[in-house]
């Protein structure tokens, strides 16, 4: 038997190897000789957690593919492997469930407890998989505010503990300073394609063809393309080329439209309007009150015959969710082409109350996740259920969990 509690954090996206970095980091600090071990990314590594295989490559939004679905079952049966060597305290599936409920139910099998770092998003579609995560979790911590009350109803032991993203505050003059190298001229706006190679393919003809319409009609407008890796902007210039241009709106690549990458923040100090693909980057948005119009194009025929079955939430953007009502633009799922991004984008260039008045929800949506630290209260819910705390101190925060 292992000397102490032995932790296992399952990854697959880069997002969850930023969420879960950040919790590493936390009970390293705080147990600098706690076990911690990894399917993840770099940033887990960084950590202090020992990375068995390295995830988080080419990760798949939506319906997998055969070969991701074979490439997952060869996973699990490393992991399963892997399991029956290392005796494990604690299994932190992080988001990705459709990859992570089959390890769950591993975990499970063998005798750990599970803690949910990020809630599978049941309230959004297939609610009937509620039931799955009530027999494959000891705990859920929940990024939104209304995430809570939804588990609980619902015997799901959960807790609030705020979002990754709001747990710094911005650094304006940082970010003035990065936002020098980008264009200074007119009105800005940041586009936003999102980082799966699949979004960037549907999406972003979608907002290069939209910025280049808002430049015919305003000549001064600049932008910039908010990249997540460098090696994007080859791929969205070529998307730029490969995509048609309306009558009278420049071809290719638009004067006055800068690519950079890893800045997104930066960009989003910098503009005075984002155009973006629906995903975490919304609250990011949301986090510095930048009024922003939020697309994603999907398959008319995949919507009608599958997605519309499952979906069963009035909004689908982050923002609208938290907030409960419609405070930002959402065109989702969008089906055909610019004329409705543009139309949405002129309406806040041209009237300022309506920019002022999405501000002003934006920044009430900030308030909710202030006085709370993401990283702190999932290394709370671990450390309890692993039994790193008091008895006392696990009964007030999960008293479900025995």
């Amino acid at each position: 038997m292992p000397d102490g509690p032995v932790i296992l954090f399952t990854g697959f996206e880069p997002s969850g190897d930023d969420h879960a970095s950040a919790v590493i980091a936390e009970l390293r600090r705080r147990h600098p000789d706690l076990k911690m071990f990894a399917w993840g990314g770099p940033k887990m590594a960084a950590a202090g957690a020992e990375v068995v295989e390295e995830t988080g490559q080419n990760a798949v939004m939506g319906l997998p593919g055969l070969g991701k679905i074979l490439e997952h079952r060869r996973i699990n049966q490393r992991v399963a492997a892997w399991l029956n060597a290392h005796p494990t305290t604690v299994h932190v599936p992080v988001d990705s469930p459709a990859a992570n409920f089959p390890i769950c139910a591993m975990a499970k099998a063998r005798g750990a407890k599970v803690v949910h770092l990020v809630a599978p998003q049941v309230w959004a579609w297939g609610k009937w998989r509620v039931h799955k995560l009530r027999r494959l979790t000891d705990f859920v911590c929940c990024l939104l505010p209304f995430e809570e009350d939804y588990f609980k109803q619902r015997n799901v032991p959960a807790k609030f503990v705020g979002h990754p993203l709001f747990d710094t505050r911005p650094d304006e003059q940082a970010l003035a300073a990065q936002a020098e190298s980008f264009p200074q001229s007119g009105r800005r706006v940041a586009l936003m394609p999102g980082s799966r190679p699949s979004e960037i393919e549907k999406n972003f003809p979608l907002l290069i063809e939209a910025f280049r319409r808002l430049k015919k009609d305003y000549p001064d407008l600049s932008g910039v393309v908010a990249g997540t890796r460098p090696e994007l902007e080859e791929q969205f210039r070529g998307l730029a080329e490969r995509t048609p241009s309306a009558p009278g709106c420049e071809k290719g690549w638009p004067e006055g439209l800068a690519f950079t990458s890893r800045q997104t923040d930066a960009v989003i100090h910098w503009c005075e309007l984002a155009l973006v693909v629906s995903g975490t980057v919304t609250l990011q948005i949301a986090k510095q009150a930048r009024p922003m119009v939020i697309v994603y194009k999907s398959s008319r025929l995949m919507y009608w015959l599958l997605a519309r079955w499952l979906l069963s939430t009035p909004f689908f953007s982050l923002p609208n969710l938290v907030a409960g009502e419609r405070i930002v633009a959402e065109l989702i799922p969008h089906f055909g082409g610019p004329e409705p991004l543009v139309d949405e984008a002129v309406a806040l260039l041209e009237r300022p109350e309506l920019c002022e008045r999405q501000r002003t929800r934006l920044r009430e949506i900030g308030r909710m996740f202030e006085g709370r630290s993401a990283a702190v209260g999932a290394a709370d819910a671990i450390e309890r259920v692993a039994g790193l705390a008091t008895r006392a101190e696990a009964a007030e925060l999960i008293p479900a969990v025995g």
